[in-house]
């Protein structure tokens, strides 16, 4: 995650992609699956545009997480 969400905190965000099985890591690499952007976005956009590594905006990150096959 870059940025600020606004639906919820960065724990709360990383505690539901934990719930579903998914990963949270502070680097981005080309193992990252996705990168979430919020407000404000910092150094780890560029880098994941760099990499080719998906991003999901607040909108797309909400409904990914309220789809009970989410791919994480």
């Amino acid at each position: 995650m870059t940025g600020k969400l606004e639906a919820f905190s960065r724990q709360e965000a990383e505690a539901r992609i934990k719930a579903l099985g998914g990963k949270v890591g502070s680097d981005v690499t080309k193992k990252t699956s996705y990168v979430v952007v919020g407000a404000d976005p910092g150094s780890k956009l560029a880098k994941a545009e760099n990499l080719g590594v998906k991003t999901l905006n607040e909108t797309e990150f909400l409904q990914l997480l309220n789809q009970s096959n989410a791919p994480f």
